[in-house]
């Protein structure tokens, strides 16, 4: 196996095994192994007519110490729970949930990147609603799956800052929607808006709240943060999907003496900011230098040098730290095999 762990993009890779489950009849059946990366699926299915789907991502990380660790794996079973409901699916055991993890990992260790290549195994569950409905209803019948690939960082640059757009001309989710969930139907919303930044040079968008366009929303497919001072401060609101990454750097930046602020941000204090950022599990921490909005031509610039500002730099390698086995892990994230 030939493999230039270094070089890895953010992507489909074809590993071994993935795991599958059956919800039939009323009952989860057991987790079964497969080497193909297709399926059957009936041309009725709920997923494929009413949207009754919902995906996690996490990682797994090869450690300092040639230990494995999962990264808060509890955490991704708890919020698949919470999209399955917000679109009635049948919810998944987190025993069944940790055993398919589990089972998936062991079976495809060999594609665990090695320490000090800076990637990781990325771990997708998916839930999809495979039982028959013409009439819009849910489905009798669902389908877990877990498949895995090793991956590079989610944007080229890595951690290095990159210029995003800010848009009004489209919106990833709606207020009392399903913004707060992760479904499959809020990215094919975004789609549109983030292939036009990148056609025009851009690495992300800039989502405003979809009700007055004046607060920020989401950053792409992550979410925002910003610092000032030192206050840790990321939006507050019912369309944004709660990343795990962003709750993790909550208690980072609390825990190195930041003060933290969840609120609505207004566009217009992007002004005020000295550092601003995505994050999530794919990206980890995207530094953002510069961020143009797209109506008024207005631009907001950051990292004057070209690097990562220092508070964020800290908390992208504590946050790293810990999920390579550097760093104590104070707070119980990782799954250690």
């Amino acid at each position: 196996m030939n493999i230039d762990w270094k070089n890895l993009p953010f992507g489909y890779f074809k590993t071994d095994y993935n795991v599958r489950c059956y919800y039939k009849n009323g009952k989860w059946g057991k987790i079964e192994v497969s080497s193909s990366e297709y399926f059957s699926i009936h041309i009725a299915a709920t997923a494929l007519h009413y949207g009754q789907e919902a995906f996690e991502g996490l990682k797994a990380f090869r450690g300092i110490d040639g230990k494995i660790r999962i990264f808060r794996w509890d955490e991704n079973a708890k919020r698949m729970n919470r999209s399955a409901d917000g679109v009635l699916m049948q919810p998944i055991p987190s025993e069944l949930f940790k055993e398919a993890m589990l089972t998936v990992i062991k079976l495809n260790e060999k594609y665990i990147p090695p320490f000090g290549t800076g990637a990781s195994l990325y771990l997708r569950p998916l839930l999809i609603g495979s039982g028959p409905e013409v009439g819009v209803k849910p489905a009798k019948e669902y389908m877990f799956m877990i498949f895995v690939g090793p991956v590079g960082p989610y944007f080229k640059e890595g951690f290095n800052p990159v210029t995003i757009q800010i848009v009004r001309d489209f919106d990833r989710a709606a207020p009392l929607g399903t913004g707060t969930i992760k479904v499959g139907g809020n990215y094919a919303a975004s789609l549109k808006a983030s292939e036009r930044a990148h056609d025009e040079g851009f690495a992300s968008v800039l989502f405003l709240d979809a009700k007055e366009k004046i607060f920020i929303d989401e950053c792409g497919p992550a979410n925002f943060f910003a610092i000032k001072g030192n206050k840790y401060i990321t939006p507050k609101s019912n369309s944004i999907l709660p990343s795990i990454t962003n709750m993790s750097l909550i208690d980072l930046a609390k825990d190195m003496g930041m003060e933290v602020e969840r609120r609505q941000i207004a566009v217009d204090e992007l002004a005020e900011f000295d550092e601003v950022g995505a994050c999530g599990t794919a990206a980890v921490i995207t530094p953002i230098k510069k961020i143009l909005d797209r109506d008024s031509t207005k631009v907001f610039e950051f990292c004057k040098d070209g690097k990562a500002g220092p508070l964020s730099t800290k908390l992208y390698k504590r946050l790293q730290g810990i999920q390579y086995g550097e760093v104590e892990d104070k707070f119980g994230w990782n799954l250690i095999l």
